[in-house]
This record gives C-alpha cells, structure tokens and sequence, in this order.
C-alpha cells in the first residue's frame, strides 16, 4: 500500500507541474497586462496624455517587465517554498490575503456537498437495490430522473422562493447579518453549518441523483454473484452478507467518481452562488481575470486544481483499500 501511495504522490506532482504551466499560460493569453488597464483606471477622463514610457514604468514597478519564464518559475518557486502566490495588483496586498477567507468558504461548501451526496445515495441505493420493483425503487428511480434532469440554479431559485414566502427569511449568503462581519466564534461556527444546509442540497441535488443510480445497479449485479450465494449457503446473516460482498463492491464506483464530483461542484458553484449571494472563489475568479488580476486568477486556478487532484489521490487510496486488485495492479 505505501509503493502504491508514493507512486500516486509522485503522479499528482507530475500533474500540478503540468497544470502550473497551462495555468501560467493561461494567465498570460489576454492581450495587454494589469499595467495597461492601470493606467486607462487611473487616468481616465482626467486629460492627462499616456505615454508608452508611462505604462513601462508601470509594468517595472508592477515587475512584469521581466521574461515571462522568470517570472514563472520565481512564481512557482514562492508557491512551493513559502505558498506565497505573490501579490495582487488590484488589491494591492497579498494573493493569500485575497483568497484566504472565500476558500476556506468554498471548502466548506464542496466537502458539505459530499458528504450530504454520499450520506444520502450509498444507503438508499442500497435498500433500492435489495428491495427491488417495490414502490420504494420506483419511487428513488423517479426522483433520481428528477434530480438529473432539474437545473441546480433552478433548484435554487425555488428553495429562495419558497424560504421568502412561507417562512419570511432569505437563505442566502452563508452568515446571518449579525455575524457576517463578526469575528470566528461558536455561534458564527453554528450559523455556517446551518446556511451550508442549503447550498449542499442545491449541490448535492445531481450528483445523489447519479450515484443513486450507480450503486443501484451495481449493487443489482453483485447480488447475483456466486460468492453471494456461497456465503448465503455457509450460513451467514442477510446484513452481514449484503456488507461484505455486494454493497463493498457496489461502492467502488462511488470512490473512483470522487474527484468528478469535486470538478462538478467547482463547476457549478459559480450559478449557485450567484442565485443564493454565496461568497466563493468563482466570482472573485472572473473579477480578477477582468481586471487582468492574473496572480489572483492563476492562485484561484491552481487551489482549485489542487484539490481536485488531491481528491483523486484519497479516491485512489481508497479504492484500493476496498479493492485489493487494483492495489496489486497499480503498484
């Protein structure tokens, strides 16, 4: 198991090498930089005439007068040493000052979906599996095509309308007014947990429907394996049965899809956020690249990737674990 986890460590450090080169890449496509759009802000509509030796002077002092591999790898080198993703010109402070709260925001967010998604789907799945063609099955299968066919945004707008007009009160944002500005306490703690509420849902809404899906007929097919009915005929209790064999197995996918579910939260969140005034990454995403912000767009880029990819490894590990073969397979 550990050749098996070092092996996957060093892939996802190939990767974020890869991915720091796209997104540095990226960050260098719009044409023009942050000096020009500094200079048209600045001096806007006060008559004053811009000289090309004017925005130069700017770019020295904003340091992106330097070839664009240095300053690549002096950006990726502070990431590693210092997880310093340099300083933001529009802010005029540091890219993790910027960042900071509004990720550990959609962390909270992304790992809230998850566990909402799979404390909901595994088990369900499972008793519609077990009691199949009951009303129940057919009851999941209905809401499941639901879930996969309803817009999150959608979704959304109805959980607003509906909080607006039966119960007086808006659920959005992610803190009450009184303690949105407020330092962490308890309360502000309690208060998180109880906003996550709806965004998860909203979140989750797809995804459950999916995985509902997934388990059930995976867990359909292991039913009738033949290990199954051995372990039936040695004996064994029904529960004990269903945990070890079918439902082990039936999680399999579940696991393998775990990064997929973090990319499509990641994809989704914007909308989302937008609808019920979440504040997250994705919007702060967009502002920087309109203002040509880049060291904020690539951080946001690079965080983002990071725990997709970290995802991946847990989901890797895990999977593993449950099932042998691939250990001895992929190490």
């Amino acid at each position: 198991m550990l050749r098996f986890a070092l092996h996957r460590l060093f892939g996802m450090a190939v990767t974020m090498f890869c991915v720091s080169i796209m997104v540095f890449t990226i960050m260098e496509l719009p044409p023009g930089d942050y000096a020009d759009r500094y200079a048209f802000r600045k001096f806007s509509g006060t008559g004053v005439n811009i000289t090309e030796s004017d925005i130069q002077n700017i770019r020295v002092q904003f340091g992106l007068d330097r070839p664009a591999p240095e300053r690549y790898f002096d950006w990726v080198w502070r990431i590693v040493t210092d997880f310093d993703f340099g300083q933001s010109f529009a802010f005029e402070t540091s890219v993790n000052d910027v960042v900071g709260e509004r990720l550990w925001l959609t962390l909270a967010i992304l790992y809230a979906t998850l566990i909402l998604t799979y404390l909901l789907a595994i088990p369900i799945a499972i008793y519609a599996a077990v009691r199949r063609h009951s009303a129940v099955d057919y009851g999941l299968t209905v809401v499941s095509y639901l879930g996969l066919a309803l817009p999150n945004f959608l979704l959304a707008l109805i959980l607003l309308y509906i909080s607006v007009s039966t119960f007086g009160s808006s659920v959005g944002g992610l803190f009450s007014p009184e303690l949105e500005k407020a330092p962490w306490s308890w309360e502000k703690f309690v208060d998180l947990l109880q906003h996550l509420i709806v965004p998860a849902i909203v979140l989750a809404w797809s995804a459950t429907a999916l995985q509902l899906q997934t388990v059930r007929a995976t867990m359909l097919d292991e039913l009738n394996k033949l290990s199954v009915t051995a372990a039936r005929a040695r004996g064994l209790p029904e529960w004990k049965v269903l945990l070890k064999y079918p439902a082990r197995l039936a999680v399999n996918p579940v696991v393998s899809t775990v990064g997929f579910d973090v990319n499509r939260i990641f994809s989704e969140l914007p909308i989302v956020a937008l609808v019920l005034s979440l504040p997250e990454l994705g919007e702060l995403l967009i502002q920087s690249y309109l203002d040509l912000d880049m060291y904020v767009a690539g951080a946001i880029l690079m965080m983002l990737t990071f725990f997709i990819v970290v995802m991946n490894f847990v989901s890797d590990v895990a999977l593993a674990y449950l099932d042998p073969r691939i250990k001895l397979e992929g190490g």
